[in-house]
């Protein structure tokens, strides 16, 4: 016998509401409430803790890309780029695709650059879903998934992740596609839980996507930060590239996150129904940082090594200093962030958690119930995730903070 569904339909009546309910950021008075991530930052700079809640990093990427786009600027690189990103970076984005992964997308047909990943996710969904389909994610989720599924009416149906691998129950991933799932909405490298899915796991849900007739929507904006697991992109696995449209990013990869630079790739048809949605929310944006990316994305192979192996040492600083603080630590596989279990410490709200830790020891997180609907916020209720895209010498401040936690309890 399967597991019951987990279904969440937004019944807020406009559509500002439904994100907001979608995301967790509407009250049962129906007020708005702010993001997690802003009630932390707060929080932070009341007590002058580190702030290890939002994930940007804390220096900027390499000075040749700066360098790149300063160039661009003085060379008058300063209007309009075309609605679908200027070629150079469209040739770029194909030509990484090849290099790294063997896909071959036409860069005229089967490429746009969009402002940032969340805008390719929000155009996709708004393109390719609506009122009576639903939508599958993984939960937890990054919180604009619920809030643009909310947004396009759909209903959002999540298929849970376990600890301490957040990897799926394959029952429970199953029973959730049904008749009427639209998409399958994939993050991976995971946010939040830093879990990067093997092979076994994405040809299953490429598997259950082609068995039920859907489209699959892939999030890789961590796809270059794992740490000895190998990222493996939907597109490459049989029975894949037909259904899938796949979406990065410049901003984690080359930490320049303020420029919101990304990109989609995939079959040319549903590309054109994305970039019809796209071209009526920003347009374009970012000529020269679009010109400064395209340098970027030819970066050596050693910078791209580099920068796996200088976050795997700042996860492995930051983690020490979590597990001294008494907590259940689970290493991460992929992203920035690391998450823990509370529960050790006789804690089980880390909502709570989380709102004291600023004051106690002088670190901020997130609570990684804010990722969840009501029954996956049970479920991950002792659960608290923490940054570690930040200079060294601030964790290592950080990890020394953590370690007399238990202390001050």
């Amino acid at each position: 016998m399967h597991p019951p569904r987990d279904l969440f339909t937004p019944t807020a009546p406009a559509p500002w509401q439904r994100a907001a309910l979608g995301a967790n950021l509407l009250g049962q008075d129906g007020g708005l409430g702010v993001t997690i991530f802003e009630e932390m930052t707060t929080l932070a700079l009341q007590t002058g803790a580190i702030n290890l809640g939002q994930g940007f990093p804390d220096e900027d990427g390499p000075a040749e890309i700066g360098a790149a786009a300063q160039a661009a600027i003085a060379a008058g690189a300063n209007q309009y780029a075309p609605g679908k990103g200027i070629p150079e970076l469209r040739e770029a984005v194909a030509a990484h695709q090849e290099r790294f992964y063997g896909l071959v997308p036409d860069p005229q047909t089967e490429i746009i650059i969009t402002t940032g990943a969340t805008e390719g996710i929000a155009a996709s969904l708004l393109a390719l879903t609506g009122p009576g389909d639903e939508v599958l994610t993984f939960e937890p989720f990054y919180d604009s998934y619920g809030a643009m599924i909310g947004l396009t009416g759909a209903t959002h149906v999540t298929a849970q992740l376990l600890a301490p691998d957040f990897l799926p129950d394959m029952a429970a991933l199953e029973s959730a596609f049904s008749s009427r799932t639209r998409v399958v909405l994939l993050n991976n490298p995971h946010n939040p839980t830093g879990a990067v899915f093997p092979r076994e796991v994405l040809q299953r849900v490429v598997d259950l996507a082609t068995r039920h007739n859907c489209l699959i929507i892939t999030d890789e904006v961590y796809e270059h930060l794992t740490f000895g697991a190998r990222h493996i992109p939907v597109a490459t696995l049989p029975g894949a590239a037909e259904r899938t449209v796949t979406i990065s990013s410049a901003g984690k990869t080359f930490s320049f996150t303020g420029w919101k630079i990304g990109w989609l790739t995939g079959p040319e048809h549903l590309v054109a129904a994305i970039r019809t949605v796209k071209q009526f929310l920003t347009y374009s944006s970012g000529t020269p940082f679009q010109a400064a990316i395209a340098t970027a994305l030819a970066l050596p192979d050693d910078f791209y090594a580099g920068i796996s192996a200088t976050l795997r040492h700042k996860r492995d600083i930051l983690s020490e200093g979590l597990r001294a603080a008494g907590f259940d630590v689970f290493t991460p596989q992929g992203t920035y962030f690391v998450n823990v279990d509370t529960a050790p410490l006789g804690i089980n709200d880390s909502v709570e958690l989380a709102r004291r830790l600023p004051a106690l020891v002088g670190v901020a997180a997130i609570p990684v119930p804010v990722f969840c609907h009501p029954h996956g916020a049970e479920r991950t209720r002792s659960l608290l995730r923490f940054a570690f895209c930040k200079k060294v010498e601030v964790l290592e401040e950080a990890a020394g903070r953590l370690a007399g936690l238990r202390g001050k309890l």
